[in-house]
């Protein structure tokens, strides 16, 4: 009886040899679009890096060739532009994700509430989020036109005067960006925040109202700390998207008037699009996702990202 059940087992033994591991099985299914992400991420990257290195102005090919570092010496010390675009590019991006945390965080309480037509309310808050930025663009300069936009009919009330741009004045043009990007950023927060609202365990505020908890202490102690990663994560991603923010600068304002609300995204886009300097917008490209990596991981770091919500 021992050896026939030994027999018997034979052959299973030696289909599990002879098979594939069926743990290996679901990497060989991911393979394929693992090498082709690689393959999209990580070439232009390397590219990015290469060209970084190299004079490369398709205008002028005599001039190609290997340029060490002086592409990076011509960003930090001969170029003036560069300084001032990253000041601004640091601007927008604080008050941008201020505000827009801000409001997203006050909508998401809003609309989380229990009222008549709620979803009718979610769908008009969450609507921005899903315009193009060009679309928003068209939308914002129609509305800031000096001749049918907003500023028409403020004038007509005695606010302002007629024919006024806010655009092409340096001393409003920074603000009505911030309106327009307002209008398309604050949903991305709100969505975010009202996923995570909604995790939250109704007990944990019924004990607090029992123990005699206002409505602030509620917030500060209940709320907010189970937003905590949902907020450091979409600020993060928010950080990121604004700093790299092109369409809607360069429809809106072309990083005018005088140069003052170019990004140092719309600098290198301008540099290798118009001024054919593939080679120092590599350099700039480069500069940008340090600049991006090292504050991404620092953010994380001083945000304990993931760790214990008390």
């Amino acid at each position: 009886m021992a050896q026939a059940a030994a027999v018997a087992r034979q052959p299973r033994a030696g289909r599990r040899r002879t098979g594939a591991d069926p743990r290996r099985l679901p990497y060989l299914l991911i393979a394929p679009a693992g090498l082709l992400m690689l393959g999209f991420i990580a070439y232009p990257v390397l590219s990015v890096f290469y060209y970084s290195l190299q004079h490369y102005n398709v205008t002028k090919p005599w001039k190609n060739g290997y340029a060490g570092l002086d592409n990076f010496t011509r960003a930090f010390t001969e170029d003036p532009l560069f300084w001032s675009t990253l000041v601004f590019s640091a601007k927008w991006v604080v008050v941008q994700v201020g505000l827009q945390l801000a409001l997203g965080l006050v909508l998401a309480l809003l609309v989380n509430q229990t009222f008549v037509g709620r979803g009718i309310a979610r769908a008009l808050v969450f609507s921005p989020w899903a315009v193009s930025g060009v679309l928003t663009t068209t939308i914002w300069m129609l509305l800031y036109n000096p001749s049918t936009g907003i500023s028409r009919y403020l004038a007509d009330v005695g606010v302002g005067t007629y024919g006024t741009s806010v655009l092409s004045d340096t001393g409003t043009v920074f603000w009505a960006a911030v309106l327009a990007e307002l209008w398309r950023g604050v949903p991305f927060f709100a969505i975010l925040i009202l996923a995570d609202l909604q995790s939250i365990p109704k007990d944990l505020y019924e004990a607090a109202s029992v123990d005699g908890a206002s409505r602030l202490r509620q917030f500060l102690h209940i709320t907010l700390p189970h937003l905590k990663d949902a907020i450091i994560l979409s600020t993060l991603l928010r950080a990121v998207w604004e700093f790299n923010n092109v369409d809607l600068l360069y429809t809106l304002t072309g990083g005018g008037p005088a140069g003052v609300t170019t990004t140092l995204p719309l600098m290198i886009a301008n540099t290798g699009i118009e001024g054919h300097d593939f080679g120092y917008a590599s350099a700039l490209t480069t500069v940008a996702f340090v600049i991006l990596l090292f504050c991404s991981i620092l953010y994380l770091r001083l945000s304990k990202f993931g760790g214990d919500r008390r």
